[in-house]
């Protein structure tokens, strides 16, 4: 504890004597200062004891100390020292009744003591406080290193919430809860999420001092990583400020948790490395292989049905994809393997599972905010991502070519994300937007076009008539309101302006497809 004007008054060799503010002699002193200047106020930073012979004060004129002491109480003093003896023999009454009036403690130094020793007692209290307190926060760095190396972030949580009397979290890249000690602190660090996900916006290391939940605490945020974005957060709630001792728990408790996250960081590259390698494994269609390697990293994922996910985007972009997907897996303790290919990324992860809910929802998010610029945003480029149907080590390849085409037609469509389901299930025809088809459905049907333009029939109608009827002169002559060997005239005529046959299958699907591409305009 630091030292207080009643343990000043308790030290038997300064012989001091309460005067006034008996019932305020608990406040801390910060310093022991000596001043005869009439108005001492602006060399004041509060928490001093001022001590005074009022060499330079009319003590006798009861205005002249209201005044006065009204403005040591407004600078923050926390107590008067006078001497007697020397300008006055006894503390004059106008000075006692005005601190009196405002509550400030008032000392009686007698002449024997000189306020060097005053000093001298004030200054060894302080060294002696802060001396516990570094004593204290070395103690307590090295319970929190026994604990992080014992129980890991749970057991350092648990020892920090300790050493502060309060509670401690933290949370992951995503900025969602990972752990607290006490478990009660659960619901209180889970609204603090805006506030962590705030902070992660700002370079590491970065922190900042909120009001708690409610304002039922003090709670310091502090980001962890040495990276430009924080790999964690730690958040610290007490009921007040943070005294040495608690300052020296929170830096290594910071430290440790650093430590923890950058080595979890190397640990995560080399994991990448492996799951590269499984990931070509299977690609190559060696399965088996490929378990071998994964072993119990990654042998879980090739138990059961997986996805391919593939995404194509900027490295901030596949960043944040990343966080969403490894975080989402973590929480829910599955197995996920993520491998960057430059600006392409590409994912393993349970059919069903949370990594793949990540996605969609990270998806459906970009596409959200993509419907709704911010005004005065600059553009940027949106993932594009491909989603695979659930498939197996066996058939990896494959889903890995379904992701493929899953992300070419979202490409195309402007779409963030395209599952292959969805173009298994839908329809052929939203694929013939793709300006390569519509360019060869033009050339291919330009000369019939060209030949209605003059007026020497309707070779386009009839044809499409002609096949939408699969070629049942009847029913197609009847729909366009003609004869039927009007029409055979007419399909003879295509056949001689195109040069093909409409007996062969290929061009009648062609023609079709041509037909539908250029109607979808």
């Amino acid at each position: 504890m630091p030292p207080t004007l009643a343990s000043l008054v308790h030290h038997s060799a300064l012989k001091l004597t309460v005067r006034a503010g008996e019932d305020r002699l608990d406040v801390p002193v910060r310093w022991a200062h000596v001043s005869e200047l009439a108005d001492p106020v602006p060399y004041m930073e509060g928490g001093e004891l001022l001590l005074i012979t009022a060499l330079k004060l009319d003590a006798e004129s009861p205005e002249a100390m209201r005044k006065y002491v009204k403005r040591l109480v407004g600078a923050g003093v926390v107590g008067l020292g006078f001497a007697v003896g020397v300008n006055y023999d006894e503390i004059p009454k106008a000075l006692v009744d005005a601190a009196e009036h405002e509550g400030l403690p008032l000392l009686e130094v007698p002449r024997r003591t000189p306020f060097l020793a005053i000093s001298k007692a004030v200054s060894a209290a302080i060294a002696a406080d802060q001396y516990r307190a570094v004593t204290a926060g070395f103690a307590a760095q090295r319970e929190l290193t026994r604990q992080a190396l014992t129980a890991g972030p749970e057991g350092l949580l648990a020892a920090l919430a300790a050493q502060v009397d309060g509670w401690a979290a933290l949370y992951d890249a995503s900025g969602a809860v990972v752990a607290t000690a006490p478990e009660w602190a659960g619901r209180r660090a889970a609204r603090l999420t805006a506030e962590v996900e705030r902070l992660r916006e700002r370079p590491a290391p970065a922190s900042s001092v909120v009001g708690g939940p409610d304002n039922e605490d003090r709670v310091e945020l502090h980001s962890l990583g040495t990276g430009r974005r924080p790999r964690a957060a730690l958040a610290v709630g007490t009921a007040s400020a943070l005294g040495t001792a608690e300052r020296y728990a929170v830096h290594s408790a910071i430290a440790l948790l650093t430590l923890t996250t950058e080595r979890s960081r190397s640990l995560h590259a080399a994991e990448q490395r492996v799951g590269a390698a499984v990931l070509r494994m299977l690609l190559a269609g060696q399965p088996d292989h490929a378990r071998g390697v994964a072993g119990d990293l990654y042998g879980g994922l090739l138990d059961a049905p997986f996805r391919v996910i593939v995404a194509d985007a900027g490295a901030e972009l596949l960043a944040g994809l990343t966080e969403a997907v490894e975080s989402a897996a973590a929480r829910s303790g599955e197995a996920v393997l993520v491998v960057p290919e430059g600006e392409r990324l590409v994912v393993l992860a349970a059919d069903g599972g949370a990594a793949v809910a990540a996605c969609l929802e990270y998806a459906a998010a970009r596409e959200a905010a993509r419907a709704v610029p911010e005004q005065g945003a600059a553009e940027t480029d949106e993932p594009v991502i491909g989603l695979s149907a659930p498939s197996g080590p066996i058939a990896a390849a494959a889903a890995y070519k379904q992701a493929e085409q899953a992300l070419s037609v979202a490409r195309r469509r402007g779409r963030i994300l395209v599952e292959h389901e969805q173009l298994a299930a839908g329809s052929v025809l939203p694929l013939l937007a793709d300006d390569a088809v519509k360019a060869f459905a033009d050339g291919l049907l330009r000369a019939l076009y060209e030949h209605d333009a003059t007026g020497r029939g309707d070779l386009v109608a009839s044809m499409r008539a002609w096949l939408s009827r699969h070629g049942q002169w009847d029913a197609a002559a009847a729909d366009l309101g003609v004869h039927r060997h009007t029409l055979r005239y007419r399909m003879r005529r295509v056949e001689e302006i195109l040069g093909r046959s409409l007996d062969d299958p290929d061009v009648r699907m062609e023609l079709w497809l041509a037909l539908k591409a250029t109607s979808a305009d």
